[in-house]
């Protein structure tokens, strides 16, 4: 979730207006996210031409709106089938339009997921890939991921939604752009298995398992690292104690420094062999700690309720072409 351009912030006349630009891998789940974020305040487009945008954004200051809607944020949906699509010229005129309107506050969001679950959905929804028409939906996912690296690499929130639920999608938008939510660091702690991968997004990845793993262990394989007797098994082991103790400290060194730089989303990750006990607990601990210094977050264990076989319940939505 790497912030490459600062954004200007707006003077308390004209309002900011705010602009969250949703793109990403066909299937990933932007429409989902344009209902989200629809749902919770936000004026919604989708597949609006990119240079058509500018227009849109220039209400008359004497325009009557008795919904009183004239700066009401928008969120806009851009992808393969946004006429003349172009990354790099997306880029660019987001670019020309922070330096032209300084009350603008243009965020993009970027959904990813990986190939072999864009597949799946594919092959399960019965829907053509936009740029595989008569060739595997493979090379088109292949073809679609290169087209859109430069966007993937200059969003500031990248989502990866390959083991997502909707639910979690949803979660994970209203918390990210809730329009309550005042301008400052959007902080999320994560547990993940590393059996299962490691999360993409994650830009702070810690692994636990050089931690006894409360899994060998009578009595703690069925409980997680929620569980009162695994949270005590864990902080019994001096090395747990010690590391953890550097973790945070090293957490909190930075955050200051990260929000000082102007960056908007920061995701800490820990990761042990199921994601179930150890980083759990170490999550659920760097959470609390977190929070006591002031700190709004949110927790998110992603494998935490999954058995050994990967769960049919990930995201999934109908693919739009």
């Amino acid at each position: 979730m790497d912030t490459p351009t600062d954004i200007p912030h707006a003077s308390p006349k004209p309002a900011s207006q705010r602009i969250v630009l949703v793109t990403g891998m066909s299937g990933a789940g932007k429409s989902t996210a344009l209902k989200v974020l629809e749902d919770i305040g936000y004026e919604a487009v989708d597949n609006l031409p990119f240079t058509l945008l500018t227009g849109l954004l220039a209400t008359p200051d004497d325009v009557v709106d008795h919904a009183d809607t004239t700066n009401r944020p928008l969120a806009v949906g851009i992808d393969l089938r946004t006429r003349a699509f172009d990354s790099q010229r997306i880029i660019d005129q987001i670019k020309t339009l922070r330096k032209s309107n300084k009350s603008l506050d243009v965020r993009m969001i970027f959904l990813d997921c990986t190939g072999s679950e864009l597949a799946r959905r594919y092959s399960e929804t019965r829907r053509r890939h936009p740029l595989a028409l008569d060739r595997p939906v493979t090379d088109g996912i292949a073809r679609e991921r290169e087209i859109l690296s430069s966007l993937r690499r200059w969003a500031e929130v990248v989502i990866d939604t390959s083991d997502q639920t909707v639910h979690d999608l949803k979660r994970t938008i209203t918390d990210l752009f809730h329009l309550e939510r005042k301008a400052q660091l959007t902080l999320t702690v994560m547990s993940f298995g590393y059996a299962r991968g490691v999360p993409r997004d994650a830009d702070l990845m810690f692994d636990m398992r050089f931690v006894a793993n409360p899994h060998w262990v009578e009595g703690l394989r069925s409980l997680t690292g929620q569980d009162a007797k695994v949270g005590a098994f864990i902080s019994d082991d001096p090395a747990f104690t010690a590391a953890f103790e550097r973790i945070r400290d090293l957490v909190l060194l930075l955050l200051p420094s990260y929000q000082k730089e102007g960056k908007s989303y920061l995701t800490i990750a820990f990761g042990c062999t199921g994601g179930r006990h150890r980083s759990v607990y170490s999550a659920e601990k760097l959470a609390g700690d977190l929070t006591i210094a002031g700190y709004a977050l949110s927790i998110v264990h992603r494998d935490l309720h999954k058995s050994g076989a990967v769960s049919d319940n990930r995201f999934e939505e109908s693919v739009v072409v």
